[in-house]
């Protein structure tokens, strides 16, 4: 199951470790790069894993879960009389030492007896799950391809071979480490077992350190949001700055189904809405950061604002597909996104809106940062008035969707806010100034239903979109305005399950074969709209059912499957992750107020 996964990530690439002890995704040199190890999409037979779980068929799985404040996860199991435990991540900072620039560390651990484990180190390469060239070299079993290398070490001589089953026996007070070093179009440094332990610690040590930095205060809340802060951070690309949406492609919306989609590069929507949950943690950090990145991933661009980027602010490569069995049998496989050329106009509105949360928090902009912004506002004030594809990127011709009109209104009025505290012409206040006037004037005019009162999801249309459930953050209406909650009665009407999960729009309205599940960001949107409009206790009440949606490790996907109530979709999302922390920011505040 896709939400039994654990994530293991370095801030440039990440793996996936399931409660067998496989590693069954993981993409090298960073996110987007081609994954050494792919069973998770690409087969039982040729996707390529790395398993370190017991040989025992009776091993019982007792416990799972991260040392606390990291990203270091604990796996044990239960084996006769004694007790396997395999510890493992990815070290983090490797600056100013020689060491690789990606380095595995995977520990077992026996308690009680001897526990027999079985390994099997499997790397395949590229589309078509190429072997290695393998070769002793240094006490390191080294597998490599035309630009791509691995280095596996042990502190025992345990002979393994690639793509060959072995078993070894874990003793009490003996334990055994596996170090994989990665190397890609760069000189491969192999790490002795007892040095990379040594720096899995350090990473550990570096990760409570910096979850102890959050400023939160959230009581029972607390270690969720934690755990959703580290997922964030985690995702994103350390050397850039660039927030990815999904470490993994092509995870199905509806097992079985086509609807599957390469989500491993940066959508300036979903990453501004992380800003906003590091800002409300006291993290203003990791907000200049993504600034950073997208002052300069845009410059090729501007005044436009691309719906997608790649890590380096690339233009997103087109979709290919890939003869690859797909996960649970969910093809197409596909690496690239097809969404790269859309005009998404609520993009806008999340950036700029991020960028006033950090004025308003006593940050002041670079004049470089601003000059990009105030471009990103005079490109809404021009081209709001056209159809766009909307935040859901549904096939088809684009339309007046609600949501876009508002976000483009929000662009502008975070733009005047902004300009308040730094230099702008007169001119462009104007400009901006009418532009919000006249999209607050269309919305009302044209985005209502007539009957129930209540915004719909685009002009002309009866249909809801629960996009539209952040309206109470906008500051669109006045707190009391009836439109408020009508829309959101309207939309737990339409498109909830009676419960705490929420459909993004009638199901089936997208025009793709197959019916998705409820979206876990709506669900969490949900929560924050009650927060704001005075529900709190009900908004607590969803906010804890929708936290047991999580499991033990506290990751979510971006869906649920309606029948089975598993995690579906590409995992874990940072859209889902961000949504979590603002629902319970928003519930804080509620209680406090």
């Amino acid at each position: 199951m896709i939400g039994s996964y654990g994530l293991l990530g370095d801030c440039r690439t990440a793996a996936l470790s399931g409660p067998d002890g496989s590693i069954d995704w993981w993409c090298l040199p960073r996110f987007d790069g081609d994954p050494v190890f792919a069973r998770l999409i690409a087969g039982e037979r040729d996707g390529g894993c790395f398993r370190l779980g017991p040989a025992a068929s009776d091993a019982a799985l007792v416990r799972r879960e991260y040392v606390r404040g990291s990203p270091i996860l604990t796996t044990s199991w239960r084996v006769g009389a004694g007790e396997l435990t395999l510890t493992e991540g990815l070290v983090g900072d490797v600056s100013g030492r020689l060491l690789p620039t990606e380095l595995l560390v995977r520990r077992l651990t026996a308690t009680g007896g001897p526990v027999d484990v079985q390994v099997l180190f499997d790397p395949r390469h590229g589309a078509d799950r190429r072997v290695p060239r393998a070769a002793r070299r240094g006490g390191a079993l080294v597998c490599s391809w035309s630009s791509e290398a691995l280095a596996l070490t042990t502190n025992d001589e345990l002979g393994v071979v690639p793509g060959r089953t072995g078993v070894v026996t874990v003793r009490p007070d003996a334990p055994v480490t596996f170090a994989l070093a990665a190397a890609s179009r760069e000189p491969l440094v192999i790490v002795g077992t007892e040095l990379a332990w040594a720096n899995l610690q350090a990473t550990c040590r570096w990760w409570q350190s910096w979850s102890a930095s959050l400023q939160l205060d959230l009581g029972r809340w607390q270690q969720p949001v934690v755990r959703s802060l580290i997922t964030l951070r985690l995702l994103t690309y350390a050397p850039s700055g660039a927030p990815v949406a999904a470490p993994t492609t092509s995870l199905p919306e509806v097992v079985g189904g086509s609807r599957n989609w390469d989500y491993r590069y940066a959508w300036p929507r979903d990453a501004s809405i992380g800003i906003a949950a590091f800002l409300g943690a006291g993290r203003p950090e990791e907000a200049r950061a993504f600034l950073y990145w997208l002052l300069h991933a845009t410059r090729l661009y501007r005044p436009g604002l691309p719906a997608l980027l790649t890590l380096d602010g690339r233009h997103v490569p087109a979709e290919r597909l890939l003869d690859w069995p797909g996960y649970a049998g969910s093809r197409p496989v596909r690496f690239g996104n097809g969404a790269r050329d859309q005009h998404q106009l609520d993009g806008y509105g999340w950036v700029l809106d991020a960028a006033w949360v950090l004025v308003d928090a006593g940050h002041r902009l670079f004049r470089e940062t601003w000059r990009a912004l105030g471009g990103f506002a005079d490109q809404v004030a021009a081209r709001w008035v056209d159809p766009d594809s909307g935040i859901w990127e549904v096939p088809g011709p684009p339309r007046h969707y609600v949501h876009s009109k508002l976000m483009g209104w929000l662009a502008l009025d975070r733009a005047l806010r902004i300009a308040s505290t730094h230099r702008t012409s007169t001119r462009r206040r104007e400009r901006w100034l009418q532009g919000r006037d006249a999209i607050a004037v269309s919305v009302r005019s044209e985005g209502i239903d007539p009957d129930r009162g209540c915004l719909v999801r685009a002009y002309g249309s009866r249909e809801l979109d629960a996009a539209l459930l952040i309206l109470p953050v906008l500051e669109f209406t006045a707190a009391d305005d009836p439109l408020l909650a009508r829309t959101i009665a309207a939309i737990r009407e339409d498109l909830s399950d009676g419960g705490e999960l929420v459909y993004r729009y009638p199901p089936g309205s997208d025009g793709l074969p197959g019916a998705e599940g409820p979206f876990l960001p709506c669900s969490f949107w949900l929560v924050q709209a009650l927060a704001r409009i005075g529900c709190a206790d009900e908004a607590s009440h969803l906010f804890d059912r929708l936290l047991e949606r999580g499991g033990s490790l506290g990751l979510f996907s971006e869906e649920l499957d309606p029948a089975t109530g598993e995690q579906i979709g590409n995992y874990p999302q940072a859209f889902t992750h961000a949504t979590l922390v603002q629902a319970a920011l928003a519930l804080r505040d509620a209680t406090a107020g």
